[in-house]
């Protein structure tokens, strides 16, 4: 194997594994290096945090979960008769491992397929655009390439009041490997991690408490959809405590003994297992020599320009080590786009039309401006809204919970912000996505024929309601 690429790539998450497959397709020489290891020790294991840590067993968790809930539940109102209904957690995670390790030998697939040589071992850039890898024998070799694509993804943020022992305190990966269901489940941190996997094992039993420190509910959310979503939230029987900052957590007697302070003052609780999720740190930890040529901030972000350029020559970074939301598609665009602008095209990622998906039930899906931040820029617009409530299908479905919600300038009708609440809002949201990114305005939505009966209906009134003509619900009475 010769040692010179046009391009290696360090790490082999959704950024590092998509732009390696498009810069082999480009017809670029390129290497892949990633040093996460089998639980055996003995292969390397493809795909990053996000398919194996992260949003693929979540959601292999999240989907079983679900069903569950819904024949404990649900099923009897739609006159199907359910009794006994139980819960195999050692099947369900083995179920979990199983599409794990099959959609991470399916990259592996893909790299043979397009010609991506995958090397095993520890990337660590060097000045002149040289990769230094290191192998699990601690053995290193250089390779050298006209191009390196950092893209090494974060971890956990440990916090010193409650440091992760792997048992009891436990962070979100750990929180995906329990082996029995705990009986009370705290969790620091009511972002989307935390609401997740709260979410999971509450639908098997679990008493979920949800401590935030900050005081409001998903901050970062259109207020109306956060506060509709929270409302759906604690029906579910999830305890979500804003404004409550943590001091300590210590465990004794195989409990953990968490103390933390809200409006009302001091508190404690005791929980059999405490899940940390308050975020996600860039995973930089010796990658770069310190002739790199690459500089971070404080946090450990790398720096970047527009097109992902850092400001070393031929050095490129994406994903969760630089600026912008830590997303697995957010890293995968920008993947490409690196890819293609190192064989010389001129792509860019259009950053105002990356969709945020929380994978809760009902799901909460946003792309755009929300209306907070539209009044703090003293922008004028106009709101639309459309609740399931109203609509045939998710009616029919039991999932009527919810609402669509489209904000769109007042003086040109172009959509803002777009926001769902509800069931399948994962895929819904990707409507006003494709709207957005070809410049639509609510009119253009609100023009388009939408099939019946669909959930998508609610879109077509969302964007009707913007003018005030909604058919099938009530609309605000115009201003005189």
């Amino acid at each position: 194997m010769s040692d010179k690429f046009d391009v290696i790539v360090i790490g082999a998450g959704p950024g590092g594994y998509v732009a390696a497959i498009k810069a082999a397709q480009l017809g670029l020489k390129t290497a892949c290096v990633e040093f996460w290891t089998s639980k055996d020790g003995k292969s390397q294991v493809l795909g990053g945090t996000c398919l194996n840590v992260g949003c693929i067993p979540s959601k292999a968790l999240l989907e079983v979960t679900h069903k569950f809930e819904e024949a404990s539940h649900d099923y009897e109102s739609m006159g199907i008769m359910t009794k006994g209904v139980d819960i195999d957690v050692a099947k369900m995670m083995e179920r979990k491992s199983g599409i794990v390790q099959q959609l991470t030998g399916g990259i592996a697939g893909l790299f043979k397929a397009n010609g991506v040589t995958s090397i095993h071992g520890h990337g660590k850039l060097l000045a002149g655009r040289k990769v230094e890898v290191t192998d699990k024998d601690g053995k290193t070799k250089t390779y050298e390439a006209d191009n390196v694509i950092l893209a090494t993804g974060s971890k956990p943020i440990e916090i010193p009041p409650a440091p992760f022992d792997g048992e009891y305190i436990v962070d979100s990966e750990g929180a995906l490997e329990f082996t029995e269901v705990p009986k009370r489940l705290g969790v620091i941190g009511a972002g989307v991690i935390g609401l997740e996997l709260g979410s999971v094992w509450a639908r098997l039993g679990s008493e979920v408490t949800i401590l935030e420190a900050q005081d409001s509910f998903l901050p970062a959310v259109d207020q109306q959809v956060a506060k509709d979503a929270l409302k759906q939230f604690k029906k579910q029987g999830l305890n979500i405590i804003t404004g409550a900052r943590m001091t300590g957590a210590e465990v004794k007697r195989k409990l953990v003994n968490v103390s933390y302070e809200d409006s009302k003052g001091k508190q404690e609780v005791k929980f059999d297992k405490l899940i940390v999720a308050v975020g996600r740190r860039p995973y930089t930890d010796g990658a770069l020599a310190e002739d790199s040529g690459v500089t971070m901030d404080e946090r450990g972000f790398i720096f970047v320009d527009d097109n992902c350029k850092t400001e070393a020559p031929g050095v490129w970074a994406v994903g969760d080590i630089v600026r912008g939301p830590m997303l697995a598609h957010k890293a995968s665009e920008e993947g490409v786009m690196v890819a293609e602008r190192i064989a010389g095209h001129k792509p860019q990622v259009n950053y105002d039309c990356i969709p945020n998906v929380i994978y809760t039930f009902p799901e909460v899906a946003w792309v755009g401006k929300t209306e907070e931040q539209l009044k703090a820029e003293g922008e004028e617009y106009n709101v639309g809204s459309f609740p399931f409530a109203a609509n045939g299908r998710a009616m029919a479905a039991n999932a009527a919970a919810g609402m669509v919600k489209i904000i769109a300038d007042a003086k040109t009708d172009r959509i803002l912000g777009f926001h769902v609440v509800g069931p399948q809002a994962s895929e819904i949201v990707a409507q006003g996505v494709i709207a957005m990114e070809f410049g639509s305005s609510a009119e253009d939505l609100a023009l388009t024929c939408f099939a019946h009966p669909t959930l998508s209906e609610s879109v077509h009134e969302a964007a009707l309601a913007v003018a005030g003509g909604a058919i099938h619900v009530a609309n605000r009475r115009k201003k005189k």
